[in-house]
């Protein structure tokens, strides 16, 4: 297995019968729904539900065969599987370039246990260093974001699809990537752009995870949030 598979397969292995699960967006995630399908296919696995933060990856689950709910039918969630695009030494998270951070910070919100599926090049000692920092806006007055993004440091960019049309998440916003020289203050970072009329979230997700599991060529490695600090 690779990196990627072994974090994912680490991750399929926390669940247990019973659970209602949070599927997170992505390739690591959807390799760990995969995972749990096989699981439920050769009985050692039953009588659990997923939650999923993507049309993308509700897709995959019904593939898989793995069964859906909704947060409406289970608001509490008993653990949700998730990637990230970096994890920090305190393991704060930039998520979001799959495109699906907004429903992603609500399933995780709804969670008792979050527990993060990464290989280890999704390390870093700043967030910011290699992702940039995506940013939900409503369409209505997108354009006037750019300017207040700028105001902050960072330089935005509108997520746009291969046919130059703006890419549009599943709640039909759009996307800013915003890329930072410099993070020294993330929680700050993040307060001030979520007081500004039109932005719905950011990829920041601090204080969020209570686990990292890191996909090594070699095994995996678990980091406890208590741990890091």
């Amino acid at each position: 297995m690779n990196p990627k598979q072994r974090a994912a397969e680490h991750g399929a292995s926390l669940v247990t019968s019973g659970m209602v699960l949070g599927l997170g967006s992505g390739t690591t995630s959807t390799l760990a729904v995969q995972a749990i399908g096989r699981r439920l296919r050769d009985g050692s696995l039953r009588d659990v539900r997923g939650v999923p933060s993507s049309s993308a990856i509700a897709a995959v689950a019904r593939e898989s065969g793995v069964p859906l709910t909704t947060l409406e039918e289970h608001p509490v969630l008993d653990l949700n599987l998730d990637g990230a695009d970096e994890v920090d030494p305190h393991l704060n998270l930039i998520k979001g370039l799959g495109g699906a951070l907004l429903w992603e910070k609500i399933v995780a919100t709804a969670s008792r246990q979050v527990v993060i599926l990464v290989d280890d090049s999704k390390l870093v000692d700043r967030l910011g260093s290699k992702a940039p920092l995506p940013v939900e806006v409503v369409p209505f007055g997108w354009r006037t974001h750019v300017p207040f993004v700028e105001s902050l440091g960072g330089k935005p960019v509108l997520r746009s699809e291969p046919d130059g049309k703006p890419f549009v998440t599943d709640e039909g916003n759009y996307i800013l990537h915003c890329r930072f020289e410099a993070m020294p203050d993330p929680a700050s970072l993040e307060s001030r752009l979520l007081t500004r009329a039109g932005v719905v979230g950011t990829g920041l997700f601090l204080r969020v995870a209570h686990q990292v599991v890191i996909g090594r060529a070699d095994g995996v490695e678990v980091r406890t949030r208590g741990a890091a600090g």
